[in-house]
């Protein structure tokens, strides 16, 4: 006999070699990597649920999945403790230097990594100098747009709740509502950096909300001309999706996980 203990793992990965974090048929994924790397460590099949998609090439400093372990009655108190204890170090020997498990949180048999975030962060880099440190990690962009503009329309799209407008069109899901509750541009020392926080995103929402802000960065259309677009719920009224270097992943919240320490 078994007793089934349910994880969450905390990882960060680089996206630029994977095609997204979900398992693909004919293409390296994250997921797929940390099946495989779970299941060798584990001697015992494992599937992983992660807390969302992300698409090819772009980056997550904060990730989370969650995974069921059989542990033998005689001994699950032990092989609880010592998996979470020992196999951050155990699965970071096994996965590539651009996937890195942060930490393993035993947590109740219906926690899902999911369904249960309460809160999701991204940002969005961009550069206007040719770096090649940069390269991969942000977006290089060759005229610098208005921030100004861009903040207020970035400060509009907060007043409305269907996104069907900057979302992929055939998507399996329920509803294109999200609650967003933090959308800025930022200066940085090497660019620019927009910060988006919501409860979800649809897929490729993020990169569409980019794309149009920067239309109105660069003069191609008032920050008021966002109402007409989300109004409107046609993915084509919107911006062009910029490309997915520039693209992380940063936070994920739940309600019974406590914050890391300072």
């Amino acid at each position: 006999m078994a007793t089934t203990q349910r994880y969450f793992l905390e990882l960060a990965y680089d996206g630029t070699k994977y095609h997204g974090w979900q398992v693909q048929q004919n293409a390296v994924s994250v997921q797929e990597l940390l099946n495989k790397a779970l299941s060798t460590l584990l001697r015992q099949p494992i599937e992983t649920t992660g807390c969302g998609r992300t698409d090819t090439g772009v980056h997550a400093k904060e990730y989370f999945a969650h995974l069921d372990v059989e542990l033998p009655d005689d001994d699950a108190e032990n092989a609880n403790q010592k998996f979470a204890l020992q196999g951050v170090r155990g699965l970071n020997a096994l996965l590539p230097h651009d996937v890195a498990i942060k930490n393993i949180i035993p947590v109740h048999p219906e926690a899902h990594a999911r369904f249960d975030a309460t809160l999701r962060s991204y940002e969005y880099h961009i550069h206007f100098e040719k770096n090649p440190f940069l390269n991969g990690y942000s977006w290089l962009l060759r005229d610098r747009p208005n921030l100004e503009l861009m903040n207020e329309a970035a400060t509009i799209i907060m007043e409305y709740s269907d996104f069907s407008c900057f979302s992929k069109s055939n998507t399996q899901v329920k509803t294109n509502n999200c609650k967003i509750v933090k959308a800025v541009w930022e200066q940085t020392e090497k660019g620019i950096v927009f910060k988006i926080s919501a409860d979800r995103f649809l897929r490729n929402m993020v990169r569409a909300i980019v794309g149009t802000l920067l239309s109105v960065g660069k003069g191609e259309m008032p920050p008021e001309g966002i109402r007409d677009i989300i109004q409107s719920k046609n993915r084509s009224k919107a911006g062009t999706s910029v490309p997915a270097c520039g693209l992380y992943l940063t936070e994920v919240k739940y309600s019974y996980l406590a914050p890391p320490a300072p």
